[in-house]
């Protein structure tokens, strides 16, 4: 069990609901506002309490929204990790593709969140912690055809992570934007060049 986990389990069912609502306002918050309108104290007003609760719940502004960021990631993957996982490997791919967009669709607060949190975090992501597990899908996919297509799995998942961030994008832009429609197209896409 890790520290954050041990210090998690140490804290009382009324501790863990307030840190969960803390989250919550932090994440409709920054979606509304951005990052800079995300001060202490319009988290707490958002929640209800004081900022000195907040501050007892969390350190500083970027440690809640941190944790906010985490929540939102968390539940994206864990959303598309379900879906990969129920879908035959040679349809991993496609599956990886509409639970992505479908759960960036379904929650666009956490799209805003994980963007603003990208662009204002101090601590750098390595670019293979988004592609190295789609590529992993892409692989196994690879693997389950006959005859086996060959390819580069690393640029195959980076030119994915481009196109599902394109679609969201236009999405945040036109609401109207049939997202589940672009996925589709992208999947087409995509299916082309493993057959190929």
């Amino acid at each position: 069990m890790s520290r954050r986990e041990r210090a998690e389990s140490e804290l009382t069912l009324t501790e863990r609901a307030r840190r969960q609502q803390l989250i919550e306002a932090t994440v409709e918050l920054v979606a509304d506002r951005g990052y800079a309108g995300a001060s202490l104290s319009r988290i707490a007003e958002r929640a209800g309490i004081t900022k000195a609760a907040v501050l007892y719940h969390f350190p500083s502004k970027d440690a809640v929204v941190r944790a906010a960021h985490e929540h939102a990631l968390t539940a994206l993957t864990s959303q598309v990790a379900a879906a990969v996982e129920a879908a035959d490997p040679a349809h991993g791919p496609a599956a990886y593709i509409r639970s992505m967009v479908g759960h960036l669709r379904e929650h666009p607060r956490h799209t805003r969140m994980i963007i603003e949190a990208m662009t204002n975090e101090s601590a750098e992501r390595q670019p293979a912690e988004r592609w190295r597990p789609l590529a992993q899908i892409i692989e196994a996919a690879r693997s389950e055809r006959t005859p086996k297509a060959a390819g580069d799995e690393r640029t195959l998942a980076i030119i994915i992570g481009g196109g599902i961030d394109a679609i969201v994008a236009e999405q945040l832009n036109d609401p109207s934007y049939d997202t589940a429609e672009a996925a589709e197209e992208l999947i087409d896409l995509v299916q082309t060049k493993l057959s190929a």
